[in-house]
């Protein structure tokens, strides 16, 4: 049976309105992910809920990956990097459901979101793709809304809200080192299934030493908290990530990079009518000078055709 890729036949050359439905669908499920995890923090504590959020994904996963035929087992060079992968993938998530634990979901949101820039900085060092002046304009504008969300003491929940917004930017950080890990190596060839599937397994096993660090692993059980548990990972993890694998494959990725701004608008709005948490007018102002950074790096290079 074939793997689940895109055929030629299947490959769009313009975003229609179903990909607009699907990115839309996507880009909200992201932002309400960190609420998810937020409510999910009350009730399990942070390393468990990565530990159980990364086993029942790959199970969830691999089911997918059997029933496709997708080939998960054969030696093809990506193991280091998909164990390496999967480590920073580790680090990722435990920062995040740390940091949420002390920040709020809206602050939290926009400090994940500002993997782009951590990207765009990577790519330029690592990968040879040239900052230029526009995408240096983009990463100014972001930064500055990332230093409006420090200096904002309106939307602070209390003075350990800081400790949980640097351990959101540094997830943000380590979610830009992954994705430069799998484009610079061979991960890059193998199918998205397998490169997820390092990434989950890695962090399901690599978690457990650190549980007891994190005090009681039950905390206030409640079905509220264990939905949003299975809220990320049978529809975020498992659902959401392997369509976004085969959005980016079936569309023109420039084209669906100039979605990316919702997911930090989405998690910003999310955390305030949901969760009740206060939003000041420098909240607004982060979010929308990180909306325009994202806009401004993703914005496609218009290249001159030279005459005939």
């Amino acid at each position: 049976m074939a793997e689940a890729t895109a055929t030629s036949t299947d490959r769009r050359d313009a975003i229609d309105n179903f990909a607009v439905a699907m990115m839309l669908m996507l880009t909200f499920s992201w932002g309400m992910n960190q609420v998810a995890i937020k409510v999910a923090n009350t009730g399990y504590s942070p390393i468990f809920l990565t530990i159980a959020r990364s086993a029942i994904a790959a199970v969830l996963v691999y089911g997918w990956c059997l029933w496709r035929g997708i080939r998960l087992f054969e030696r093809d060079g990506t193991l280091w990097p998909g164990l390496l992968a999967g480590l920073l993938f580790t680090a990722e998530f435990v920062l995040i459901f740390f940091g949420l634990d002390y920040t709020t979901a809206a602050r939290g949101s926009l400090m994940v979101n500002t993997m782009p820039f951590w990207m765009l900085l990577g790519a330029h060092f690592w990968l040879g793709e040239r900052i230029t002046a526009v995408k240096f304009l983009g990463l100014a504008l972001a930064f500055i809304g990332v230093v409006l969300v420090f200096a904002d003491q309106l939307s602070l929940p209390d003075a350990g809200a800081l400790r949980g917004d640097l351990m959101c930017l540094a997830a943000g950080v380590l979610w830009a080192a992954t994705t430069l890990v799998i484009k610079k190596s061979r991960l890059t060839d193998a199918s998205a299934e397998k490169t997820l599937m390092y990434q989950l397994l890695v962090s399901a096993v690599v978690s457990i030493p650190l549980l007891p660090l994190a005090g009681p692993i039950l905390r206030d059980v409640s079905l509220l908290a264990t939905g949003a548990l299975l809220f990320q990972t049978a529809f975020v993890v498992s659902f959401t990530f392997i369509l976004w694998f085969w959005m980016i494959r079936t569309y023109p990725a420039t084209g669906l990079s100039s979605f990316a701004f919702l997911t930090p608008a989405f998690g910003v709005l999310c955390g305030g009518f949901l969760l009740n948490e206060p939003l000041s007018i420098n909240i607004f102002a982060a979010l929308a000078l990180i909306a325009l950074g994202l806009l401004v790096v993703n914005r496609p290079v218009r290249r001159r055709i030279p005459p005939a």
